[in-house]
């Protein structure tokens, strides 16, 4: 019997972090030695945010560098991981009542790869991307993760990377530990203890939670992956928070693992 595997929103932070050791890559890589070995990956990136709900097909995905102004050694990153053509298929019957694209032109970007690389850094297990649908509102990112949970008992690892806080326009980007701003560590609080009561009707209607999680959420892609993931959450399941921290004074670094 295939044991239940967890599902995990990790906060991906600087895309700088694939090529560094710190405190967030490490707990990273001690995640990928805690949990069994998965079948394949199924990620929702903040980063793949599109018009259209879609799945990747690929049998060899390409690294995507879906960034500009870094380090040449950043460009240099491959995470050849095989796809999954089977799991995107799966995916796609899960979502039968969604209209759902077979993707070739798409592979893996930085939103995966980055944590992937010290999750997993040997890259041999099947990585299939799904995409955020830019056109729904949070509630229809919820369905669709609850639509998902069965994966969970077939092996799959669902993965959500994007940040609960995530807010460029006020990211320091000489760190230099600089504090995390006061509505920064307030929402995140906030939103922590919604998840920990199970209220996820708060946690989606983010937009209501006042002007915090506006500051904290200028933008709703980085956001999402995290509604994917509370959606693959069993009644009563177990919530945890292993990686804690905010970068730059404005982006959580926060993972939560279901399981």
């Amino acid at each position: 019997m295939t044991e239940m595997m967890p599902a995990l929103f990790i906060g991906h932070g600087n895309p700088m972090n694939a090529i560094s050791k710190n405190v967030y890559t490490d707990s990273w890589a001690t995640f990928g030695t805690a949990i069994p070995h998965p079948k394949a990956i199924l990620a929702v990136s903040a980063h793949w945010y599109i018009p259209g709900c879609a799945v990747t097909i690929n049998s060899a995905p390409r690294t995507i560098h879906d960034f500009g102004g870094f380090p040449k050694e950043l460009y240099e990153v491959e995470y050849p991981a095989p796809g999954s053509p089977e799991l995107a298929g799966r995916v796609k019957e899960l979502l039968y009542s969604v209209s759902v694209k077979l993707d070739e032109s798409w592979g893996i970007d930085h939103g995966t790869w980055s944590v992937l690389t010290h999750i997993f850094p040997k890259a041999d297990i099947p990585v299939v991307q799904l995409s955020i649908d830019s056109r729904q509102p949070p509630i229809f990112h919820y369905e669709l993760g609850k639509r998902l949970l069965s994966l969970r008992k077939e092996g799959i690892l669902v993965i959500g990377s994007g940040n609960l806080v995530h807010n460029l326009y006020c990211y320091v980007w000489e760190n230099n530990g600089v504090q995390a701003f006061d509505w920064a560590v307030r929402f995140e609080k906030q939103v922590r203890e919604l998840m920990l009561k199970g209220d996820d009707a708060q946690v989606i209607a983010y937009e209501g939670l006042g002007s915090d999680a506006m500051l904290s959420i200028p933008t709703p892609e980085h956001y999402l992956p995290l509604i994917y993931i509370i959606g693959l959450r069993r009644e009563n399941e177990e919530i945890s928070f292993p990686i804690e921290g905010v970068d730059g004074g404005s982006i959580s670094m926060l993972a939560v693992r279901i399981g």
